[in-house]
């Protein structure tokens, strides 16, 4: 393995799996297809590279684009909501050091995405989070400049208002999430009504194998009933609650007694109030919360 070709890799693998983990909204997914570029890489010709970090983005989005378009007959199948594979970064700061960085990687952001077709996920994230130009874009999406422009407006149209606000701070969001487990482990029905918007809606992904009601729930009386309900029916004696920062955010993850876990717990909060819950149950999607990987 040529030294100087792994090192060059190496210099752009965060941004790699950055890209392809919120093209896909599966960081396992992600490593296979980072994975996959090093080998391309090095197997690339001299001539073949005129840019390291312009011909890695290409094979990564391109290889991206190809799983998003042959899994949707898969996604069809899915039983229940599908939410993205939450992933701890508490202790990979790279991954969220700017705010944009860290925006991107939330859940209610990557739920977003699903709203776009894999060319228009493409264009958006690449331009909007991590600041390609267009001529960049144009060369890794094999579109003509202005053609990228027209795939970026339309992202905007189809994202329409569903782009949320990021206007907590790490204390509020810490705050209400506590509040939050508190009133639901305690059983304070009005204590939780109090933290819900008008317009919450629970989302809960174990794709059958948790569980977990199949259809998201909106409201706040549906939600909050159904959040105490499913807890009587989990497996909470046995469970070790802790707070961790997945997704560069403030959640709660369950663990069982051997130290799998078992759920998380992750909200979407405006103000001072839960806009949304969204409760991982699956356990093939919490690999990456047993710990740290090296990306």
């Amino acid at each position: 393995m040529p030294e100087a070709a792994e090192h060059t890799f190496n210099q752009y693998r965060v941004l790699l799996f950055s890209i392809a983990y919120r093209m896909l909204g599966s960081a396992t997914d992600a490593e296979d297809i980072v994975q996959e570029a090093f080998l391309r890489w090095l197997e690339a010709r001299d001539e073949a590279v005129q840019s390291p970090r312009a011909y890695l983005s290409t094979v990564v989005v391109r290889l991206c684009i190809d799983q998003l378009r042959s899994a949707r007959v898969q996604r069809e199948l899915y039983v229940g909501p599908w939410l993205p594979e939450p992933i701890l970064t508490g202790q990979r700061q790279e991954l969220t050091e700017t705010a944009i960085l860290a925006e991107s990687l939330s859940f209610a952001f990557l739920v977003m995405l699903e709203n776009l077709g894999p060319l228009e996920r493409a264009v958006f994230l690449l331009r909007e989070v991590f600041d390609y130009d267009y001529a960049e874009i144009a060369e890794i999406v094999g579109k003509s400049e202005a053609n990228c422009r027209q795939i970026l407006h339309r992202a905007h149209q189809h994202l329409g208002q569903r782009r949320p606000r990021f206007d907590v701070s790490h204390e509020q969001q810490e705050r209400i999430t506590s509040q939050f487990l508190q009133a639901t482990t305690s059983g304070d029905m009005q204590g939780l009504l109090n933290l819900l918007a008008d317009d919450i809606v629970f989302a809960g992904d174990s794709n059958g194998k948790a569980q977990i009601g199949t259809k998201p729930v909106h409201g706040p009386d549906k939600v909050a009933r159904g959040m105490l309900d499913g807890l009587r029916r989990m497996p909470f004696l046995n469970l070790q609650l802790r707070f961790e920062e997945v997704n560069g955010q403030r959640a709660v993850v369950g663990y069982l007694d051997d130290g799998r876990p078992y759920v998380v717990v992750l909200l979407n909060i405006e103000g001072e109030r839960v806009r949304s819950v969204y409760v991982v149950l699956n356990p093939d999607k919490l690999r990456w919360l047993e710990g740290i990987r090296n990306i």
